[in-house]
């Protein structure tokens, strides 16, 4: 009669009592973006651009007035534009709260009017035809509505005025005429503030000229790249301006600061984090999309940062989001999300960027508990897609758990799946495709990129984990004969039943104390049974150890069929779970000399105690290292080359 001795090795994900930085910074981040444009979270956002479709604009010249002391915009924009189709009126997105004086077109005045919808409707000439270019320049004037975050803010710091902008995601309207969608982008633009002559102006692209003119002074900035309007921002104070200088190939792209005088030291003295990051993606992905011009920093008081091209506003210099704003410019400016249903697009790209500085920086053991703790925030919840399934959210488009930390390990899995050889030049394809670059992409069209470089069809991937919800849990039953080979069976259940089933390739770590072997077995069916030669007894296994897939809850179950007796008898532990403590005693060990070791559920050495002796009975106690995290350990005990192991999890 054969005897049977079952035990389960439940892999639970455990909350930890302290986040890793990393993970607190990434949502952080997702928090205070989504924070910030709370004032939106009650509106239509699909009515927030009304701007007709019968026009592009190609190109802006902006002339503002600006007191950072004063909350009120005065100026001028001038939009050149070329008709799409047959019409004799324009209509641009304008605050009702702006007045517009007059608009000129070679010094003729138009018939225009302002509309309850936040429109501005300008009367051409006379009926255009298709492909007629054209320019209006519109003079205006006003205090912009703001509340709370808004995209026009007027503060001080350190008792001084200053004067910021952000417009994502509809907010340019808020301040200046143009078209507020994500539907055209301007192929250059010009930008000119006049200003107090004690303070400075940071804005887009690269500094042509600083023009005193009497108390004043008026600041010229040119930009020649493709932009969206929501990227364009401008910022007055007291600047302190300060240059970095970062080599890129052939050329030293200069980075310009752009910081209140009493943090200068702290930007100076973090900057250098940013400069290792540009290189990292520059390398990586493709060349900086505006290398003809600068990447810059500017600093503002609104709690987290936003891409603005070519010059980033940030709060503070530290290295998680100088890295994600900076990965904007790849993800987000140079190639923008064509809805904002595709967020991630944006967002999920620019949290997997800062990961990924800190993978290729840091030791991957390093960022394992960071990794675990973005893991156990997507499985938080059973339901919630990447795909942005209601765009009239704005607490929807920026939530932090599915567009940021969810979107990221999006990806995570798709470099998973199709290694990174693939998974890069698809992401450089992507990034150089001429119909995206300075554009507007899909996630069609990554998918299409993804497939095209891999030669597999991603449609199942795609399904499961960007219109799917939720996650898979995974059971493994497995046993192993007198030639080490493994017989081996693999169920698994969904969280959510908008997916039945998650194809992905499963990670298993066979191990004992001294050896270990990862397989990878491509989970197709549900109940999936193989056999692998494993080459030594192994008596555990791990369920995706690195973490490279979204899962929780895996059990590892081994059945030892017409097994000999254990090599030693089993270790009576306690308490289990343990605080700071394991205690343990071998029973009928004699007077032996025993090494100890205590392993984390992804295969690492916490603890190890050179040979020590334990008589018969003899309670022995491990004080467990503080940074032991908690979670799922396993202690093994060798005595005379011979081990046992127990499961301990620790509070």
């Amino acid at each position: 009669m054969k005897d049977k001795l079952f035990f389960a090795l439940f892999l639970l994900a455990t909350n930890s009592l302290d986040a890793q930085q990393l993970c607190k910074e990434v949502n952080n981040i997702a928090g205070i973006e989504r924070a910030a444009h709370a004032k939106l979270l009650n509106k239509d956002l699909s009515s927030l651009t009304q701007a007709s479709g019968n026009y592009n604009v190609t190109y802006y010249k902006c002339e503002w007035n600006i007191d950072p002391a004063n909350y009120y915009i005065s100026g001028k924009v001038t939009p050149y534009f070329i008709i799409t189709a047959p019409t004799d009126n324009i209509v641009f997105d304008l605050s009702t709260a702006l007045k517009v004086d007059s608009v000129i077109v070679r010094k003729r005045k138009l018939s225009f009017s302002q509309g309850s919808d936040e429109t501005l409707t300008i009367q051409l000439p006379k009926a255009y035809r298709k492909g007629k270019r054209d320019s209006v320049a519109i003079y205006y004037r006003g205090v912009p509505v703001g509340s709370g975050f808004g995209s026009f803010i007027q503060s001080q710091h350190n008792g001084v005025p200053v004067l910021w902008t952000l417009s994502e995601p509809y907010g340019a309207r808020d301040w200046w005429p143009c078209r507020n969608g994500l539907d055209d982008k301007a192929d250059s633009i010009d930008i000119y503030v006049t200003h107090p002559n004690q303070y400075k102006t940071s804005s887009n692209g690269v500094l042509i000229s600083t023009i005193p003119n009497g108390t004043n002074i008026t600041t010229h900035y040119k930009h020649r790249y493709p932009i969206a309007s929501y990227l364009v921002a401008i910022s007055v104070t007291n600047f302190n301006v300060f240059t970095d200088n970062v080599q890129l190939g052939n050329i030293s792209l200069p980075v310009i600061s752009y910081v209140y005088p009493e943090d200068s030291v702290y930007f100076h003295n973090n900057t250098h984090l940013m400069l290792d990051a540009m290189r990292l993606y520059n390398q990586r992905f493709v060349p900086y999309a505006f290398m003809n011009e600068r990447y810059g920093q500017t600093e503002f008081g609104w709690g987290g940062g936003m891409e603005h091209q070519t010059n980033s506003f940030i709060t503070s210099p530290g290295e998680n989001l100088m890295a994600h704003e900076l990965s904007h410019q790849w993800f987000g400016d140079r190639v923008t999300c064509g809805s904002w249903e595709d967020i991630w697009l944006n967002e999920g790209f620019a949290t997997f960027c800062a990961d990924f500085l800190y993978t290729e920086t840091y030791h991957p053991d390093q960022l394992a508990e960071s990794v675990k703790n973005n893991l156990d925030y997507i499985v938080s919840e059973p339901e919630g897609s990447v795909k942005v399934d209601d765009t009239t959210s704005v607490g929807r488009i920026f939530d932090s758990r599915l567009s940021y930390s969810k979107g990221a390990f999006l990806l995570r899995m798709l470099r998973w799946t199709l290694g990174d050889t693939n998974f890069f030049k698809a992401i450089h394809n992507y990034l150089n495709d001429p119909k995206l670059r300075y554009g507007f992409a899909r996630t069609s069209d990554l998918k299409i990129k993804l497939e095209a470089v891999s030669g597999k069809d991603l449609t199942y991937f795609f399904d499961q984990w960007f219109a799917g919800q939720g996650y898979p849990s995974f059971t493994v039953n497995w046993s192993q004969d007198a030639a080490n080979k493994a017989s081996i069976n693999i169920s698994q259940t969904t969280s959510n039943s908008s997916v039945s089933f998650y194809k992905v390739p499963l990670a298993l770590r066979f191990k004992n104390a001294t050896q270990t072997k990862t397989i990878v077995v491509d989970h197709t069916t549900n109940n999936q049974s193989l056999v692998a030669d494993i080459g030594f007894k192994a008596d555990s296994v791990f369920i995706d150890p690195d973490m490279e897939l979204i899962s929780k809850n895996n059990v590892s179950i081994k059945t030892m069929l017409s097994q000999p007796a254990p090599a030693l008898t089993p270790l009576l532990v306690s308490p289990n779970p343990f605080t700071n403590t394991i205690n343990f005693s071998l029973p009928d060990s004699g007077n032996k000399k025993v090494l100890i070791r205590l392993f984390d559920m992804y295969g690492h050495l916490v603890l190890t105690k050179s040979v020590v002796t334990i008589t018969a009975n003899q309670k022995y106690s491990i004080d467990v290292p503080a940074f032991a995290k908690p979670g799922i350990y396993m202690l093994y005990i060798t005595v005379d080359g011979k081990s046992t192991s127990h499961l301990v999890i620790k509070e």
